[in-house]
């Protein structure tokens, strides 16, 4: 078996799963919001939020961190001086902020301290979409 085609492979499953939780858990966040009020089904909402992030999408995102550095080593110097790549990794990166962006609205959630409103939440759900559809582009088609 090619050692190299296994680490994308477990990237690619890593990076599913988080990609999943990053579009679910602003999902949640809006029902969340649209229910704050009632405190058995903010209740439901807070464990639901909690089990996505710690149990899906952070061992996720390590995961595809850890797979991607792996593949990044495997390749050598060359890949981290395409101009794609670097572009590709500043997407990552942001991807990644956005993740912990999420861990923080987990926890004003989870102290009942939200002020957001549903469709903040609706319009911010949009932001892993766009940085998906960035980065696939990058990593596939390599326009630069």
């Amino acid at each position: 078996m090619n050692f190299y085609l296994i680490l994308k492979s477990l990237h690619l499953i890593a990076v599913i799963s988080w990609m999943a939780g990053l579009l679910y858990l602003p999902r949640i966040f809006v029902y969340h919001a649209e229910n704050n009020s009632n405190n058995s089904i903010s209740s439901v909402f807070k464990i639901m939020e909690r089990r996505l992030y710690f149990y899906i999408m952070y061992p996720a995102m390590l995961l595809s961190w850890i797979f991607g550095l792996s593949i990044i080593h495997f390749q050598g110097a060359e890949l981290i001086q395409a101009k794609w790549f670097i572009f590709k990794i500043l997407a990552v990166f942001i991807l990644t902020g956005y993740h912990f962006y999420l861990g923080h609205f987990l926890r004003v959630f989870s102290q009942d301290g939200n002020n957001k409103t549903p469709r903040y939440f609706r319009i911010i759900n949009e932001i892993p979409t766009i940085l998906l559809i960035i980065i696939v582009f990058l990593a596939i088609l390599k326009p630069i």
